[in-house]
């Protein structure tokens, strides 16, 4: 009977030291996507457009991050395909701050990539870059944030970071409901997908832009630019659909050596 008891008090041990192993590595994980997180905001910027003789602030129209030198914002094509006015005067900004305190620097769309919904705007500023990863595609389930602004800057620039993880990597198609939606141009990227990641993790439409980067070193690995949306744009807010994507960091990478972009 004590052999047994000595044994069942082993095991127990065991067991107990292992918990603690791994309760100290969640811990230790967090701390460190903590520091990730505080690292990489700084370089999250809102994308907007202004037009002084209209209002005196600026529209955010989406989000966007520095990367390499501080020169270069990245963001999505969608976020500044429309054309600036040429009746007054009007520029696309980047907006960097907290809050009411703000630093706002004029933007130029430099290069563009329609296919993989992309864009590259040149600013004059100091601010930090993040690091791209490497082209290569990621393990499912790899352990991914993102940094934003969700709900755009109706309370003020105040960034918010999801995490989560990637689930998928699917063909950049949305399926169709039916053959009458069938368009030509859906048909053709059907046949040739491009591969892009679907994350466990819930984007709004103002997340557009937003870089997605690993959690254990804020390298970024993508960049969101498709939230599935059921009904509106405004019931996203209330009723997100939880399917969320990004272009994987190599177009944007490809993007940059088309257009010879020094922005390391």
């Amino acid at each position: 009977m004590t052999h047994l008891m000595g044994k069942m008090g082993s095991t127990l041990l065991f067991l107990l030291s292992i918990t603690i192993v791994a309760l100290s590595n969640a811990v230790a994980a967090d701390s460190n996507a903590i520091g990730v997180i505080k690292r990489v905001t700084p370089a999250v910027v809102a994308v907007g457009k202004k037009t002084p003789i209209e209002y005196r602030g600026s529209r955010i129209i989406g989000t966007g991050f520095v990367i390499g030198n501080g020169k270069y914002a990245v963001t999505n094509y969608h976020v500044v395909s429309e054309p600036l006015s040429v009746d007054v005067v009007q520029n696309y900004v980047v907006l960097s701050g907290e809050g009411r305190d703000v630093s706002e620097f004029i933007a130029k769309v430099v290069a563009i990539d329609p296919v993989h919904d992309l864009a590259i705007l040149e600013i004059n500023s100091n601010l930090p870059g993040l690091t791209l990863g490497e082209d290569k595609m990621l393990d499912i389930g790899t352990d991914i944030a993102f940094t934003g602004f969700p709900i755009g800057a109706i309370l003020g620039l105040y960034p918010a970071t999801h995490k989560g993880s990637l689930a998928a990597i699917t063909p950049d198609a949305i399926p169709a409901n039916n053959a009458d939606v069938l368009t030509l141009s859906l048909l053709k990227r059907l046949k040739k997908p491009s591969l892009i990641y679907q994350l466990d993790a819930t984007a709004y439409p103002g997340n557009s832009g937003s870089a997605v980067y690993k959690q254990s070193s804020g390298e970024v690995v993508g960049i969101i630019n498709k939230v599935i949306v059921k009904d509106t744009k405004e019931s996203a807010l209330s009723s997100p659909s939880g399917i969320s994507y990004a272009v994987p960091v190599r177009h944007i990478r490809a993007l940059t050596e088309k257009h010879k972009l020094i922005w390391q």
